[in-house]
Order: structure tokens, then C-alpha cells, then sequence
């Protein structure tokens, strides 16, 4: 076996054992994690720390953008919420039993990526209905971000550890069974 052979062994374009599919679900969590509901981490922490009248424009800008992005999700409900929630259940469960009934490495990579994501979709759903509904300002707008931010860091912490685990367990049985 020489060392070209060797080098493509061990970095083939198999899903899991692929560098890009590790840096998209990285990526992919990252971005996730940053824009909470739409708007980007940093301009809430920056509202949460405003203190007098010069930071007034940034308090503003954060609740219109959650203002905006909210009602665009719920518009985006209201319209097409049934025709999307039966495209991506439809989608996943296609992913599902080619992944996980007929062993396809591509789909089983394609549902450890969407089926987490289509959680932290219900969640942004629940939590732009409950911004709108209670009308939620200042410290209660806050908290509320961090709550679904939260909760989506954890979907996200299960989900790299469960994609990790399994992608640990495809490239050991691909690496005794030979392929």
C-alpha cells in the first residue's frame, strides 16, 4: 500500500468522514447559536447594556428588528405554515429511512443535520408568537432571547454530540468491515 493510497483511505468523501461535513455542521450551529430569531447576539447584548440616552438607538434598533423578524416569521406561519410543515416532515422522513433503513452515509448525515434544525424551527416559531402576543420590551425581550439562544446551544451541544457519536461509530465499522 503506498502513501497516496494511504492518504485517500483515511480522507475519503464519504459524509462522515469528511472534513467539509464537519466544518458545515460547525458552521451550521455557529450561525444558529449567533442569530437568535434573526437578529445577531451581539446587538442584544449591546440594547441589554445600554444605560443612558445615547444608547437609545441601539435599545430601538433591537426591538425592531425583533419586531420585524417576528412578524415575518409568523406571517411566514400564518401563509404557508401547513404546505412548509408537510415539505420538511416529508423531507426528513425521506432522509430518515434512506439513512437509517437502507444505510445511504449521505442521508443519515442529511437527518443529523435537519431533523435538529427543524426543532430550533418550532422553537423560533414559539418564541416569535410568544414575543407578539405578550408584547414583550426591554429586560422581559431579553431574557426571552436568551432563553430561546439557550435552548437552541443545547438542541445544538445534543446534536454535534450525537452527529460526533455516530459519525465515530460509521467510520469505525466502514474501517473493520473494509468498506
Amino acid at each position: 500500500m503506498d502513501w497516496y493510497e494511504t492518504v485517500f483511505e483515511l480522507i475519503d468523501m464519504r459524509s462522515f468522514s469528511n472534513l467539509w461535513f464537519w466544518i458545515a455542521l460547525a458552521v451550521l450551529w455557529s450561525s444558529t447559536s449567533h442569530w437568535v430569531l434573526g437578529v445577531p447576539w451581539d446587538v442584544v447584548i449591546r440594547a441589554r447594556k445600554a444605560k443612558g440616552p445615547e444608547d437609545a438607538q441601539t435599545v430601538i434598533d433591537l426591538h425592531d428588528l425583533v419586531r420585524i423578524n417576528a412578524n415575518r416569521i409568523l406571517y411566514i406561519a400564518r401563509e404557508s405554515g401547513l404546505l412548509l410543515a408537510a415539505f420538511v416532515c416529508f423531507t426528513i422522513t425521506v432522509a430518515f429511512l434512506l439513512g437509517f433503513v437502507y444505510h445511504k452515509e449521505f442521508a443519515q448525515a442529511l437527518f443529523l443535520l435537519g431533523f435538529p434544525m427543524s426543532i430550533v424551527g418550532l422553537l423560533s416559531l414559539r418564541t416569535a408568537r410568544k414575543i407578539k402576543v405578550r408584547a414583550l420590551e426591554g429586560e422581559a425581550l431579553y431574557r426571552q432571547l436568551y432563553r430561546h439562544r439557550l435552548l437552541t446551544q443545547v438542541i445544538g451541544m445534543i446534536s454535534i454530540f450525537v452527529t460526533a457519536m455516530w459519525g465515530m461509530l460509521q467510520n469505525m465499522t466502514i474501517g473493520v468491515l473494509g468498506g
